[in-house]
């Protein structure tokens, strides 16, 4: 917190958060839309039949000119809804400004302002027909058809018209000055604003006995042109809802002057976020700063309650590190050990089943040898001692060598020998197209596999890029839908508008159809009555012809 001396800074301490006040303060903004929507409802009926009720009388513009006053004063009225409706959405707008999680006094009630503007548009309008509507009265107590009774209504409402505008004004001067800390904060002390609500209640109870007072001339005025023989039933139809608009409309009056006198207090206890001593307001800038304080305050604090995660004590941390950089290291050490093994296991696997086959080859040429061999002894059976010398020679000599040197076996010149040495001769052919076909096996085993992993790497490629693609689709999908929304409310909205004027149009226009049929009928009468007299003038002529011709 700042010193006292330096308001510039205060102004930016964000004030202690009022949820209930806040609350509270959005209820009572809640009824006062309510409020508000039921008079513009209430207005928008009273303007449009005064519109209807200019063009009946009196003179009726189905059969006549009307007056070109009147004719202007109808095409004033004709534009009331584009000042009327604002009045509903500019307390909309300040309705929805009212939150549980902001800060809501004079200097952050921005939107006052356009409410404000939007008053200013409405009187202004109010002034602009009000010659006109002096005027229209004043011709109707011209007319040969008005009365001295009449005539004393007519005189009554045309006061009443005069005071309507003047309390009109008095309201917007006052919700002006409301308006005026959110963008003038030195235009008033602050001390003043407890008489300017006081000034607008007062206002408020002046407005609703005005109001009594044209329903109560309206009223005696309806009546008298009930009574009178010339009066349609157009005409009377017309002031019937004119009178209930006027009811409405006092009703509604009566609501929000009650309402704002009975929470009169609620809405003088703050005035201001600033100091209680002070008698300035803050200015707009330093208030806008200080909601956006607020905002990071309300973060920071969601922050704090968040719970904190399971910690781990400083020492274990620094010797798990230690452990971790350790294992790191030789996690890379053995995994180019583990590597270099694979590759090892790999090649020991080709080899070993090159060196099956060779021995599935071998002990098959071996078998075939024996059976030579076998077949080559049973015939040398019945031969002589001789030769049985010869293999005695032999099998000692075979001793002898497999005593000096056991590889010298391979080099004997004996049968055996002689058939290993033919079987390893054989077999060099053998091994090498063996390993030439395993060797051919595996190339094309690893071309395939090779081809697979490209297959496999394109294709993933392609999934990435489509992935990024549907992910800026979905963000633009997002973006659109957000835009259609709002789009969607506004639509809402106009649809809204547009058939509460339906409503009022087609009100207006039925009306208008039973007035015309009303008087067709009444013309027609006219019509078939005046047929009659002439139908009579003919006869009553012929005879008088005829009377003249015996004469």
């Amino acid at each position: 917190f700042c010193p006292v001396g330096s308001n510039q800074y205060n102004a930016l301490n964000v004030p202690l958060h009022n949820r209930r006040y806040q609350l509270k303060l959005r209820d009572l903004a809640g009824q006062a839309l309510a409020f508000v929507q039921e008079l513009v409802t209430a207005l928008l009926n009273f303007h449009t039949y005064t519109e209807q009720r200019v063009q009946i009388f009196p003179i009726d513009s189905a059969t006549d000119t009307i007056s070109p006053l009147n004719q202007k004063f109808s095409q004033y009225l004709h534009e009331n809804a584009s000042y009327v409706r604002p009045l509903e959405e500019g307390m909309l707008h300040l309705f929805e400004s009212i939150t549980e999680d902001t800060v809501t006094v004079l200097e952050t009630a921005v939107k006052l302002k356009a409410f404000s503007e939007h008053l200013a548009s409405y009187l202004c309008f109010l002034r602009k027909i009000l010659p006109y509507q002096l005027k229209s009265l004043e011709e109707e107590c011209e007319s040969s058809l008005c009365t001295a009774a009449l005539r004393a209504r007519n005189m009554d409402l045309h006061r009443d018209m005069k005071r309507l505008t003047a309390i009109f004004e008095k309201l917007h001067t006052y919700v002006s000055l409301l308006a005026l800390p959110s963008t003038k904060p030195t235009g008033l002390l602050r001390t003043n604003y407890n008489m300017v609500f006081t000034n607008i209640a007062t206002s408020l109870h002046g407005f609703h006995d005005i109001l009594k007072d044209i329903s109560k001339h309206y009223s005696q005025k309806a009546t008298l042109e009930q009574d009178a023989p010339t009066a349609t039933q157009k005409l009377l139809t017309t002031n019937d809802c004119i009178l209930s608009s006027v009811v409405a409309l006092t009703n509604a009056a009566g609501k929000i002057a009650s309402f704002f006198s009975n929470n009169l207090d609620h809405f003088t206890t703050s005035l201001s976020y600033g100091p209680k001593g002070g008698t300035e307001f803050i200015s707009p800038l330093s208030a806008e700063c200080m909601l956006q304080y607020k905002k990071k305050a309300v973060a920071y604090m969601k922050s704090l309650k968040k719970p904190c995660a399971d910690s781990v004590p400083y020492e274990e941390a620094l010797a798990n590190r230690r452990v971790l950089l350790s294992s790191t290291e030789s996690r890379e050490g053995l995994a180019q050990q583990v590597q270099q093994s694979l590759e090892k296991i790999a090649k020991l696997e080709q080899e070993k089943e090159h060196w099956m086959l060779e021995a599935q080859l071998a002990k098959i040429k071996l078998e075939k040898e024996n059976e030579k061999l076998k077949n080559s002894l049973s015939g040398h059976l019945t031969e002589t001692t001789q030769e049985r010398s010869v293999l005695t020679n032999v099998a000692e000599q075979k001793k002898e060598t497999t005593e000096k040197s056991p590889r010298e076996l391979i080099k004997n010149t004996s049968l055996i020998g002689m058939l290993a040495i033919t079987t390893d001769n054989e077999k060099a052919p053998d091994g090498e197209s063996r390993e030439d076909l395993i060797k051919n096996h595996y190339m094309a085993r690893i071309a395939e596999l090779t081809s697979h992993l490209q297959l496999a790497d394109s294709k993933s490629v392609h999934f990435h890029a489509e992935c990024r693609a549907l992910a800026k689709r979905l963000s633009l999908a997002e973006k659109s839908k957000e835009l259609l929304t709002e789009e969607l409310k506004l639509a809402s909205q106009n649809i809204s508008r547009l058939q509460d004027e339906l409503m009022t149009t087609k009100r207006s226009y039925e009306d208008q159809l039973s007035m015309m049929s009303d008087h067709l009928c009444s013309m027609n009468e006219t019509l078939t009555k005046q047929r009659e007299e002439i139908d009579t003038l003919k006869m009553t002529s012929k005879g008088n012809s005829k009377k003249n011709k015996n004469r």
